[in-house]
């Protein structure tokens, strides 16, 4: 049976079997394969270069071997894994964003990655919250012991305290709007949580490893109190405890003018 979804992915990203094919860097037979067969599934790396091309999550392009390996138990939550998170086409991002409608959470300690990835992801968010998304930011605060300590952990040229402070130079663009917050936390440094409505994205960061080296589960909420509900609960604690990272200027500013 021939594979509708792949098909109609490829029509709506307008790419042939060909382009496909390039992207993929198999041959172009091997993508008429795909299309001829549902049942004839890619390796893993051609199902992320394929996600990637045709800007959707690989459960859309091969749903008949989703439906083989049917989860009924708290697993069934999890719909993909990721060896990294760099692994992650950045088109499941882009659509994460987009799609969201009510909440999107960037519990990440230092955030930096979002604005290499997605260059105008500022507006976006605005124009986003405008509709009446709320979006919250927890990020590490730069003048911290744990952000020290990690920065001896890690070693490397771009330390933590730079990444938090490129992002805390790009959400000054959305500072005054509407429904968009940012906290200081410092108890997630082990663990970053991205939600989006009902799905979610959770890096749980390795040993000596920056983020983009360490492995990545996105989440699909299915049911009370699974694994989706468990994370949540997670950033939502910590976001509870965190600081106005606004406030927390607005009075140094206040501190400085009065000494002066």
């Amino acid at each position: 049976m021939a594979n509708v979804p792949l098909r109609r992915a490829m029509l709506d990203a307008k790419l042939s079997n060909q382009n496909l094919a390039d992207r993929c860097e198999v041959d172009v037979k091997t993508v008429e394969r795909w299309l001829q067969d549902e049942a004839r599934v890619p390796h893993l790396r051609h199902q992320l270069a394929a996600a990637e091309a045709l800007g959707v999550d690989t459960s859309v392009l091969w749903p008949e071997a989703i439906r083989n390996t049917v989860k009924t138990g708290p697993d069934r939550e999890v719909l993909t894994v990721y060896p990294y998170r760099s692994a992650c086409p950045k088109s499941i991002w882009r659509n994460l964003i987009t799609s969201a409608r009510n909440e999107i959470v960037f519990a990440g300690y230092t955030n930096y990655f979002l604005w290499l990835e997605h260059p105008n992801l500022a507006k976006v968010l605005k124009r986003k919250a405008e509709q009446g998304c709320k979006i919250r930011f927890l990020i590490g605060d730069p003048d911290s012991e744990v952000t020290r300590r990690r920065e001896e952990v890690e070693n490397v040229p771009l330390t933590v305290s730079t990444r938090i402070r490129i992002t805390l130079s790009e959400i000054e663009q959305v500072r005054d709007v509407p429904g968009i917050e940012a906290r200081f936390g410092d108890e997630h440094i082990a663990m970053s949580v991205f939600r989006f409505d009902s799905e979610m994205l959770v890096t749980p960061h390795l040993a000596k490893l920056v983020g983009h080296d360490s492995p990545m589960m996105h989440l699909r909420r299915y049911q009370d109190d699974g694994l989706f509900d468990r994370f949540g609960y997670h950033a939502s604690e910590l976001w509870s405890n965190g600081r106005d990272v606004w406030a927390g200027e607005e009075r140094k500013a206040a501190e400085s003018a009065s000494s002066g």
